[in-house]
């Protein structure tokens, strides 16, 4: 693991650990405040993010703004990466051994932002980050932790593309990742009836 961002970011300019490599036109690290209370993680780059270089620029990222608008976020106060670091072709989802090589980029961009809460987006972001037993449907909107850090599972703004009936769903988990930060220190237990 890198202790600095600087050699984080250098360790992953020319990556050639899976196939994905060849086929990418940027490599899409990371963006946002390197000390945000919030980190988002989504599954990988489209096109358009192949192209800028960035996170969440295309379709979906617009839609991601104007929902991060409503519930009041800033996109620069936060972290947003993905499970990839590459373009998966056609956008399919990134396959296991692609996911596998790119995992270390990824704890380590957490292990350095130190966030108190993560915002899964989408099935293929929980389904690495906190295990393939996990279903975004029955997950969604359900606080999960581990390691003193709180997991939010929603859908990924792409889906709202395809079902705008999951937008207002979207926009409550938002709200209840502000709520958390706000009210009780996304970190404190909360403790229960029987406590």
């Amino acid at each position: 693991m890198f202790e600095t961002w600087e050699e984080l970011e250098k360790s992953i300019i020319n990556c050639n650990k899976c196939k994905l490599c060849k086929t990418r036109q940027n490599i899409v690290f990371g963006t946002g405040n390197k000390n945000a209370e919030i980190m988002f993680i989504g599954e990988g780059p489209g096109a358009d993010e192949d192209m800028q270089g960035e996170p969440f620029v295309g379709r979906a990222g617009k839609l991601m703004n104007m929902a991060f608008g409503v519930v009041g976020i800033n996109r620069e106060d936060v972290y947003i990466a993905n499970v990839v670091k590459c373009r998966p072709p056609a956008n399919r989802n990134p396959e296991d051994d692609e996911a596998f090589a790119c995992l270390n980029y990824l704890r380590n961009q957490v292990i350095l932002v130190k966030p108190k809460i993560i915002v899964l987006l989408g099935s293929v972001a929980l389904k690495n980050i906190l295990g393939k037993e996990y279903g975004i449907t029955n997950s969604r909107g359900k606080w999960i932790e581990r390691k003193r850090i709180k997991y939010m599972p929603t859908w990924h703004p792409a889906a709202l593309l395809r079902d705008e009936t999951k937008k207002v769903d979207f926009i409550n988990d938002l709200k209840l990742v502000i709520n958390e930060l706000k009210t009780k220190g996304a970190v404190k237990k909360v403790p229960t009836k029987n406590e």
